[in-house]
């Protein structure tokens, strides 16, 4: 099936060029201007990605990334002006995969993307070692692999698609220090990536995982280095 990005963002001549820029670089792609536009797109047609501006005159790109998180799981690249850290923690919060501050590089926007597409296209590593019935045993909670999803107290809870990549790469290097390097090489294959967006996928894997949050005994941080992941059984 053939890869389609997204782009939502209410300044017309951006989205338009961003849109030429990525199909001339050879990842087809779509801009629509607004939430009313963009859902009617998702209805309409799949998409492998989508790249979300927070601004979108009358309307809020949070909002509408929740929306869109009811109905859809592809990762989202909140793109926006807006830099304060508070912005970003937010938009992870509620689904986004990744955060880009304007004015970007078109180079480096279409390299994240290709990397993101990527990783979605590639089968997920036969490392995790799932029982016959595709789950893995964490402590008191259950990964079932093949629905992407946490069942831990008889709730399911889904994981979105980052997540899932943390998940499946740590599983595949049970009781080896990762260094946020390697998440960085490894999981989203490219340098431009911050700290803050790994540390908030590591934390919503905590919330669904642990049994404390704030105490970690499954994926613990390794001061100065990185994570790793503890098999508790």
């Amino acid at each position: 099936m053939e890869q389609k990005v997204l782009i939502i963002d209410d300044e017309k001549e951006l989205a338009e060029y961003t849109a030429r820029y990525f199909n001339m670089s050879g990842v087809s792609s779509e801009y629509v201007l607004d939430a009313a536009s963009a859902l009617e797109k998702l209805s309409e047609s799949s998409y492998s990605l989508i790249l979300l501006d927070i601004n979108l005159g009358s309307d809020s790109g949070f909002e509408l990334c929740r929306t869109i998180r009811n109905t859809v799981s592809v990762p989202i690249f909140f793109i926006s002006a807006r830099s304060s850290e508070d912005d970003m923690l937010l938009a992870l919060g509620i689904g986004g995969d990744d955060y880009i501050c304007k004015p970007y590089s078109l180079g480096v926007l279409l390299a994240k993307v290709k990397a993101a597409l990527k990783r979605c296209e590639a089968s997920a590593p036969a490392a995790s070692a799932p029982e016959d019935d595709g789950t893995v045993r964490l402590a008191n909670a259950v990964i079932d692999m093949r629905k992407a999803c946490v069942i831990k107290n008889g709730e399911e809870r889904m994981l979105k698609a980052m997540e899932y990549k943390l998940l499946v790469y740590m599983l595949g290097n049970k009781g080896r220090i990762i260094s946020k390097d390697e998440f960085f090489k490894e999981v989203w294959d490219t340098e431009y990536v911050s700290e803050v967006t790994l540390n908030v996928h590591i934390r919503h894997l905590r919330e669904k995982i642990e049994d404390d949050p704030s105490r970690p005994q499954i994926i613990k941080t390794v001061w100065g280095v990185g994570f790793i992941l503890e098999d508790k059984k």
